[in-house]
């Protein structure tokens, strides 16, 4: 690590400089390789003051959803791999233990880090460290509308433990606040007048006899009334703030005084996203997270494909059923634009929230309305709708309500890594009765999936990539029907291949290289995974021996499996299955086609193994 970075023992000035300096490296590396920008600029003193009062080494430092730690990152043993961040093969854009000793947790998802701080508290506590370890959380204000923070707030407001929590305050998640509490946290301060008024009163208590401090003392506790500050003590969470988070000096000196109390305490820190790079500063959330750019311009450098992406077709589809359909209602979990619901926000105001990082309320709140007669579109990322698992099936299913999953991002979604890539959704969702399941294809096959969804009686789920959908070619745009696959090609060997969702773009471009080698195979998209098309497969299995399948998704649980159930129950003898469904491990961050390349799933890799696949 380069020397200039250690923070120990530097005066506030070098440390200032430590600070332009770390923010010039993340703005160059980010401009080439992608990454979260705003948040990361925007948390630099919150983590150098973190460096410079806490021990990286022993203290255990949890950043939760982790995507602002690329100072963290800097200041401990990766500033020369920095180079490589969000790279195959390079350091991810999170914090990650296998990557480091200095990352004591990985996270992608919000809201966990006061959890784990509090765990971490209390085995500290047992072990008898509680002298040399404190662990220190550091929390965005986005990530404050979640119930987990709530859960670990109650328990550590009655148990007390010494827990250090920042609350990095820039007024913003990944897009504009949503709720209350997020406007308590902007608005409560009223400007300097409270936080004056305090500090006024804290003065006057030096210099007042003891007789005299007893209603000086009750005006100061009336103060906590009117500040954030009333939220977290009437927890029973010491309270520091707002301190400026752009101010080193200050952040030091609420560190160490947080240090020194030796119990549960809050830093409230607001701070400027995009702090430092003036285009990004502020409410812009297209610069949370961005691809390469040109750093004087802030333009993309990434150029389009020319294709439409999922995301927009579904966007485009839903606003034409909300148009025509006024019982049509929807909802996201903060992620507007990331979704293509924040089209929908703006159209239809009154019957489409956003209802910040919350995809428990998002769903419970959804399925009421469905149960008054509404039809909601629950759009949410594959990866995260596994945060409401419970109400899927308590409140969805068990009822079995009119609700639609829009999952977007299903599949790999490339340098976000393992805790993004949408590998789960027809694993965790086939297991639930009454949940009917199913993908479109392509262009034309996402409106059609939307005005099926709409139709369908009972909770239903459709899922899509991120980017576009393969080119599955000149092939007829029918209805969805309940149940239904449908034969896209006849093939005259014995080859069958079974494409579900984005998988039929894959096998379609397999099958067109098999062509030129001489094997003229079959495609199915089989459209839905539950229920699964029966009675096709029966008829396929007499002529067609080999079946593969494709699909993005995780191979345990997957399509491939349900079939090979199938084959079982039905006694399809001759017929051998064999999936390209992703492995039993996590997948890796990296570029999209290479992280493809390292599951052996490339169109080229899949022919070479069907060709060489032992075929009676």
């Amino acid at each position: 690590m380069d020397k200039m970075l250690e923070v120990k023992g530097k005066s506030v000035e070098e440390l200032k400089d430590i600070c332009v300096t770390l923010r010039k490296k993340i703005i160059e590396i980010v401009s080439k390789n992608g990454g979260h920008l705003s948040s990361n600029v925007g948390a630099v003193e919150l983590i150098v003051a973190m460096h410079y009062v806490f021990d990286a080494k022993k203290d255990p430092f949890i950043f939760d959803v982790s995507h602002q730690s690329y100072s963290h990152k800097l200041l401990t043993d990766r500033w020369d791999d920095f180079e490589t961040l969000r790279e195959f093969d390079g350091i991810s854009g999170y914090t990650k233990p296998s990557e480091s000793d200095y990352d004591y947790f990985i996270a992608g998802h919000s809201s966990t880090s006061i959890s784990l701080a509090l765990g971490a508290a209390k085995a500290i506590k047992l072990k008898n460290e509680q002298k040399y370890r404190v662990p220190i959380a550091l929390i965005g204000d986005g990530s404050m509308t979640a119930g987990m923070v709530y859960e670990a707030l109650n328990e550590l407001g009655d148990i007390k433990l010494p827990v250090i929590i920042i609350l990095n305050d820039n007024k913003m998640s990944i897009a504009k606040p949503i709720g209350a509490i997020s406007k308590f946290l902007s608005h409560a301060i009223a400007g300097d007048f409270f936080q004056n008024m305090k500090k006024r009163t804290e003065q006057i208590l030096q210099y007042l006899p003891d007789s005299a401090t007893y209603m000086a003392k009750k005006f100061e506790e009336s103060l906590k009334l009117i500040t954030p500050g009333m939220l977290f003590e009437e927890l029973g969470i010491d309270y520091i703030g707002p301190v400026d988070g752009h101010n080193v000096e200050d952040l030091i000196r609420a560190y160490e005084l947080a240090k020194k109390l030796n119990k549960p305490v809050i830093i409230h820190a607001q701070t400027l996203k995009g702090k430092g790079y003036e285009i990004a500063e502020g409410y812009e959330e297209n610069w949370h997270g961005v691809g390469p750019f040109d750093i004087d311009s802030g333009k993309a450098l990434k150029s389009s494909d020319g294709k439409r992406s999922a995301t927009s077709l579904y966007s485009d589809a839903l606003s034409a059923l909300a148009t025509e359909n006024e019982n049509v209602v929807g909802v996201t979990a903060a992620m507007p634009t990331g979704t293509g619901i924040s089209r929908l926000i703006n159209e239809f105001p009154s019957r489409f929230w956003d209802v910040a990082i919350a995809e428990q309320h998002a769903v419970t709140s959804m399925c009421a309305m469905a149960k008054e007669g509404f039809k909601p579109f629950i759009t949410i990322y594959s990866t995260f709708l596994q945060r409401a698992y419970d109400q899927v099936i308590h409140d969805a299913c068990i009822m079995n309500l009119n609700v639609v999953f829009a999952l977007d991002r299903a599949g790999i979604v490339g340098e976000d890594g393992e805790t993004h890539q949408g590998a789960f959704d027809i694993s965790y969702l086939s297991a639930i009765p009454n949940m009917t399941i199913f993908a479109p294809r392509d262009e034309k096959s996402m409106y059609r999936a939307v005005e099926y969804a709409y139709k369908h009686q009972g909770p239903c789920s459709f899922r899509y990539p991120r980017g576009s959908f393969g080119d599955c070619g000149d092939v007829e745009d029918l209805p969805f029907e309940l149940g239904k696959a449908q034969l896209l090609k006849e093939g005259t060997s014995d080859i069958l291949l079974i494409g579900y969702g984005n998988g039929v773009g894959r096998a379609v471009k397999v099958a067109k290289l098999l062509k030129k080698d001489g094997l003229d195979v079959a495609i199915l998209d089989l459209r839905f995974i539950k229920p699964i098309d029966v009675d096709i497969l029966e008829k396929l299995s007499k002529n067609y021996k080999d079946w593969f399948i494709f699909s993005d998704s995780s191979k345990i649980g997957g399509v491939g499996s349900t079939i090979a159930c199938l084959k079982n129950d039905f006694a399809w003898d001759s017929v051998k299955i064999t999936s390209f469904e992703y492995k039993d491990s996590f997948i890796k961050h990296g570029n999209t086609k290479l992280v493809e390349e390292y599951l052996e799933i490339l169109p080229e890799q899949i022919v070479d193994k069907i060709k060489n696949c032992n075929r009676e």
